[in-house]
């Protein structure tokens, strides 16, 4: 009898474990081993010990060697989103973000227009012509494609485009969706610093620097809803306070926004 309670104990254990893995029931899971805090002023984000879900070296290709010959032109150019009022989108990407309009197209035959935005370097080699804009921007990494469909910018709601992160916007049955989307990404030389002045600005958060269990980075929503990670550009750095008064001690781990 005794042994059969201890085992039934053990299968429950067993049980309660399996679950909490597989978030089951539950918006947050434990802060992730993957995360070390090597200092206060200095935290890392460190590798997991325990075996990937598969092995990845044969992706890695240090001298080039295993890349097509054919794609060898090829080029990560953009990424495109829908937004609800261009306006408001490009004040946000070029007065918050820093972007700037390379390259803009209106196509009133189908309705819609395009603006393209980048993080320029050198603006002596931005073009002013239509045409040498179209090849500059064609051939500038990283750009995001904000594209408007006219009169999306009258509609009522605030937000009308899935934004991938647990939403139910735009769905039939009014009931949030498991997204793909997950965001886009800036990278800054001092995390805390750029979120103060983004805060200042007016910038709408769901992570400031300090918040969650992942300390050094923030997240903030553009006028649609999209998320914008905010990264360092070097090792994360942590400050004992954040712009939002959140502090580098404690905070939950990693949630799965898609859910």
């Amino acid at each position: 009898v005794s042994f059969s309670k201890k085992w039934k104990q053990r299968m429950l254990s067993f049980l309660l474990i399996t679950l909490s893995l597989l978030n089951f029931g539950a918006a947050w899971i434990p802060a992730p081993t993957s995360l070390s805090l090597k200092t206060k002023n200095n935290s890392i984000l460190k590798m997991s010990e325990s075996p990937p879900a598969f092995d990845v070296s044969a992706f890695y290709d240090a001298d080039g060697s295993k890349k097509p010959a054919e794609t060898k032109d090829y080029l990560m150019q953009q990424t495109m989103v829908r937004v609800k009022d261009p306006k408001k989108s490009l004040d946000f990407y070029t007065k918050v973000l820093g972007f700037t309009l390379i390259m803009h197209r209106d196509f009133p035959q189908w309705g819609f227009s395009v603006y393209f935005i980048a993080q320029i370097v050198d603006f002596s080699k931005v073009p002013t012509d239509p045409e040498e804009q179209w090849t500059y921007c064609m051939n500038y990494p990283g750009c995001i494609e904000l594209t408007w469909n006219y009169g999306s910018e009258k509609e009522t709601e605030d937000h009308i485009y899935n934004t991938g992160n647990s939403d139910a916007t735009g769905t039939a049955d009014g009931e949030k969706v498991k997204g793909g989307f997950g965001h886009l990404g800036i990278t800054v030389p001092d995390v805390y610093e750029a979120c103060a002045r983004f805060k200042e600005l007016g910038a709408e958060f769901t992570k400031s620097p300090n918040g969650g269990g992942m300390k050094g980075l923030a997240f903030i929503k553009d006028p649609d809803g999209y998320l914008i990670e905010i990264l360092p550009r070097g090792p994360f750095v942590t400050k004992e306070v954040d712009c939002c008064g959140a502090t580098a001690e404690g905070g939950p781990g990693y949630k799965d926004n898609s859910k």
